[in-house]
C-alpha cells in the first residue's frame, strides 16, 4: 500500500545528525513507492503552520519527525486527538521519548520499518490550557525546578552552543540556587512546600537518559510528580548525578506522587516540557489517556 507521508526535518538536531537520518529515511521510503510530503521550513514555526494544513486538508496518511525529544513535541502537538499516526525518527541529543518508547536510536533503515509496517500504538499525553486560552500537548516530561532554571539561564545565552552551554548555566546557578515555594494541587488535594525539584512526567525520562521519574508509563493514565524537598547544596549535588538510574528516588527528601490532574504554582518558574519551554507557572496539567498515535 503506498502511504502519503508528510515529513518534518530538522537538519541541525544531534549535531546535524537529524538532517542526515532524515534524509536518507526519505530516500528510503520513496525508493519502496510512497509518497514523500515535505513539510520542513525555515524554522520551527513555519514547518508547523505547513504540517497543520496538510493535515487539516487530509494530504497525508502518517506524519514523521526528525530530530530529537523537540521535534517529537512538535508532532504529537501536531497529531494529538487526530487518526494521523506519528511516526519518530530518533536522530537528536536526547531522545528520551523515543528510546523509553522502544524506538531505534539513530538508525534510518529500522526507523522506515516502524514508519512503513509498525505498529499503531495509543499512548497518553498530557493537556494544558494556558494564559492565552490555548491548548498545548507534552508527551514526556515537565521540568519545574532548579533544572527549568538551568534550561532558562542557558536559553539566554548565544554562545556556547551545544551542551557545554547547559553545563556553564548549571555552574551559574548552583551556587545562588534556593529551595522554590511551591503550591501543588494534585487531584484536589493541596500540598505546599519548598522543594528543588518538581517534575510532572508521563514518561520516565528526560535530559539525554535522566530517568527523572522512572515509574512513570506512557499508558497508564496516569502522571508521575516527583517533588525533592529542600535539602543543602553539597546534598542535591550528592543526590543529582542518581538521576541517570534512578536511585534518587529512594533518598529520604525525594516524594512521588500520582494523579490525573496537576496544578503547579511558583513564582518566577518557566516550565519545560520535552525539553522545549513551555509556559510559566503556574500551570494545570491533565493526562488525556490514548490521545496520540505513534508507529512503534
Amino acid at each position: 500500500m503506498t502511504l502519503r507521508i508528510g515529513m518534518v526535518i530538522n537538519p541541525t538536531s544531534g549535531k546535524n545528525t537529524g538532517g542526515r537520518i532524515g534524509t536518507e529515511a526519505a530516500t528510503l521510503l520513496r525508493a519502496r513507492g510512497h509518497e514523500i510530503v515535505d513539510l520542513s521550513g525555515m524554522d520551527a514555526d513555519s514547518a508547523r503552520e505547513r504540517a497543520r494544513e496538510a493535515l487539516a486538508q487530509g494530504r497525508i496518511d502518517r506524519l514523521v519527525v526528525s530530530g530529537g525529544d523537540g521535534m517529537v513535541h512538535l508532532g504529537l502537538n501536531l497529531c494529538a486527538q487526530t487518526d494521523v499516526p506519528l511516526g519518530i525518527i530518533a536522530a537528536g541529543t536526547g531522545n528520551d521519548i523515543a528510546r523509553e518508547l522502544g524506538l531505534p536510536v539513530r538508525n534510518a533503515i529500522e526507523a522506515v520499518e516502524r514508519i512503513e509496517r509498525g505498529t499503531a500504538r495509543r499512548v497518553d499525553l498530557v493537556r494544558s490550557v494556558i494564559g492565552d486560552g490555548s491548548t498545548i500537548w507534552f508527551g514526556g516530561v515537565l521540568a519545574a525546578g532548579f533544572d527549568a532554571v538551568v534550561n532558562e539561564r542557558a536559553n539566554g545565552w548565544r554562545w556556547p552552543k551545544g551542551q557545554m552551554r547547559y553545563n556553564l548555566a548549571i555552574l551559574r546557578e548552583l551556587p545562588v540556587f534556593r529551595a522554590i515555594p511551591y503550591v501543588l494541587t494534585l487531584d484536589g488535594e493541596r500540598i505546599e512546600t519548598e522543594a528543588m525539584l518538581v517534575a510532572v512526567g508521563n514518561g520516565p525520562a528526560y535530559g539525554g537518559g535522566m530517568k527523572v521519574v522512572p515509574g512513570a508509563k506512557f499508558d497508564d493514565g496516569l502522571l508521575d510528580v516527583l517533588v525533592l524537598s529542600r535539602i543543602s547544596t553539597p546534598e542535591f549535588l550528592r543526590v543529582f548525578p542518581k538521576v541517570f538510574s534512578g536511585a534518587h528516588v529512594d533518598h529520604p527528601a525525594v516524594t512521588i506522587h500520582r494523579a490525573h490532574r496537576v496544578h503547579l504554582e511558583a513564582t518566577g518558574i518557566v516550565g519545560y516540557a520535552d525539553g522545549e519551554r513551555f509556559a510559566p507557572l503556574p500551570l494545570s496539567c491533565e493526562v488525556v489517556p490514548g490521545a496520540l498515535t505513534v508507529l512503534t
